[in-house]
């Protein structure tokens, strides 16, 4: 009987030893695709100044009318691209005033398990939801532009990078434009890296974005790596090498976005004429391609870039296809 028992034993922890490893060697489950840049969001503490600065460079009439009831709503701006900006006001100071990125999936539900599956820690709703449930707003279906439910499938979720900034992830609907249109369109947002080894794991390792394109000041240091989603052409941008006490204004530089354009100089004539005043003209960066930066109250760049590098870059090749129309 003892014998029996023993045996028993032996096969209960056998299976379960069994099971364990399973569990333990299970893979996580595919990631579904990361499409682009669904919206980026900002703080502000001049909402008035933000409002008269970005309708001059967006071309759109940003006014408000019903500011005696709702002065401290945030703006939000809904680009052709059918990707949206958000400026919410801030009173208490900051470092960054890129509030988060907010990227498209195709299954947001599918997304939030691979990236659990991880050991990436997860939160209940995204920034625009977080945003769009501010009183006064209640909850916008971001296909149609008409209030909705606040609990809306839109919500997503959101997730901390290994340095401290804030991404969503949403499921767009139809409308939502993919990357190759020459619609105004966010291409991408750039913000401080501190680690790059810890933000290389997440973004490439977990996320599955890859190398598009490095490159710095001098050919042999990097001050700028950009990291493009895996299923389209938008990207993020590293700052790299930016000392801790940097200025405001450099930090405004640093964490910025960036809108493609087909034609610097036709945009810089148009938000000219719309009543922009731009302190610095159309360069060729780094990476071949024309630009065109401006400042917000804040001192948050916003960076026109065409599409496509019109120069050979320094530093690097691109490895990855360019947005814009094909």
């Amino acid at each position: 009987m003892k014998r029996l028992a023993t045996v028993g034993l032996v096969t209960t922890i056998v299976s379960l030893f069994a099971v364990w490893v399973g569990a333990r060697d299970k893979p996580a489950p595919a990631r579904p695709k990361i499409l682009g840049i669904a919206g980026l969001h900002f703080y502000t503490s001049d909402l008035p100044g933000a409002r008269i600065f970005y309708s001059h460079i967006l071309g759109q009439d940003l006014e408000c009318r019903m500011c005696e009831e709702h002065a401290a709503d945030p703006i939000f701006v809904r680009l052709p691209s059918q990707q949206f900006l958000t400026f919410t006001p801030i009173e208490r100071p900051t470092e960054n005033f890129l509030a988060a990125v907010t990227f498209a999936t195709d299954d947001v539900k599918g997304l939030r398990e691979s990236l659990k599956a991880h050991g990436v820690a997860v939160e209940s709703g995204s920034p625009i939801a977080d945003i769009l449930k501010l009183p006064g707003w209640g909850g916008l279906d971001l296909n149609s532009g008409k209030q909705k439910d606040s609990n809306c499938a839109l919500c997503g979720f959101t997730v901390t990078d290994p340095d401290g900034h804030r991404l969503g992830f949403i499921q767009p609907g139809k409308l939502w434009a993919s990357s190759n249109t020459d619609a105004l369109r966010i291409i991408h947002a750039g913000f401080i890296v501190k680690d790059r080894a810890a933000e290389d794991h997440f973004y490439r390792d977990i996320l599955g974005f890859h190398l598009y394109w490095h490159g710095g000041m001098k050919d042999e240091v990097d001050n700028w790596v950009a990291m493009q989603v895996p299923d389209g052409t938008d990207w993020v941008e590293y700052m790299l090498q930016v000392p801790a006490d940097a200025s405001k204004h450099t930090r405004g530089v640093m964490n910025h976005m960036a809108l493609g354009v087909v034609d610097i100089h036709a945009t810089q004539k148009q938000i000219v004429a719309n009543g922009a005043q731009p302190k610095e003209g159309p360069k060729v960066g780094r990476d071949g391609k024309w630009q065109l930066n401006l400042y917000d109250p804040d001192e948050t760049r916003t960076e026109f870039m065409e599409f496509t590098p019109k120069e050979k870059p320094c530093c690097s090749e691109f490895n990855g296809t360019h947005p814009g129309p094909k």
